[in-house]
């Protein structure tokens, strides 16, 4: 055995259920919590390895920062749930959908890394989507809301040095993949769709919330 795989062995004992643990808790990130990254990547076949057996994925993207878990397809049902699938209303799917065509725009058009949007440009490209009302207090509250949702989500930070200031967090490019941006149009067109409708509101069907597994 050579001295690498001496020194590897012998951490971990002592790094692996700290790494695995810290996934279980939600999404890593690599500025936020350097050490554990670096542990992670160290043992990244480890990790794997340990958290198949409980029915999961290591998702792990060097490049932009980030690795979470993520529950194996299971259609026949044997094997219990230990990442819970999050419902997403009609207002988060579309704010989502539309911050991640923005952030194609953004990696298509532009050398930054980051993705920084002011409330008010939020605010701005969701609003096309909205049903005319002459109560825009109570649109731009319940906007309010849903904004605060997606940054409970992860998918947003707030800049601390910027009043009403986001960061689109790179991850949402791991949830509202390649597949789900096919259908971008499909989706957008079925929201229009519900807003004209006599009540103004998403339809109560399963069209109104799009399930996925989220940090």
């Amino acid at each position: 055995m050579n001295p690498s795989e001496t020194m590897e062995t012998a951490r971990t004992p002592e790094e692996l259920p700290g790494v695995v643990t810290r996934l279980f808790r939600g999404v890593l990130y690599a500025e936020s919590d350097e050490k554990v990254w670096q542990s992670l990547l160290a043992l990244e076949s480890q990790v794997r390895d340990y958290v198949a057996v409980l029915g999961l994925d290591l998702i792990l993207d060097e490049s932009e920062g980030y690795a979470f878990l993520r529950s194996r397809e299971d259609p026949e049902g044997n094997l219990p749930r230990l990442i819970p699938r999050r419902r997403l209303t009609f207002d988060v799917s579309l704010l989502l959908a539309l911050l991640r065509g923005r952030m194609l725009e953004f990696d298509t058009n532009s050398s930054e890394l980051r993705l920084i949007m002011t409330e008010q440009e939020i605010v701005d490209m969701v609003a096309v989507f909205l049903p005319d009302s002459s109560n825009q207090a109570k649109i731009l509250d319940k906007l309010g809301v849903t904004i605060k949702k997606v940054v409970e989500l992860g998918f947003l930070r707030r800049l601390r040095d910027q009043a009403a200031t986001y960061e689109v967090a790179r991850i949402l490019k791991a949830y509202v993949d390649a597949q789900w941006l096919e259908e971008f149009d499909a989706r957008l067109a079925d929201y229009r769709a519900s807003l004209e409708e006599p009540s103004g509101a998403p339809p109560e069907t399963s069209q109104s919330t799009t399930e996925g597994e989220l940090p």
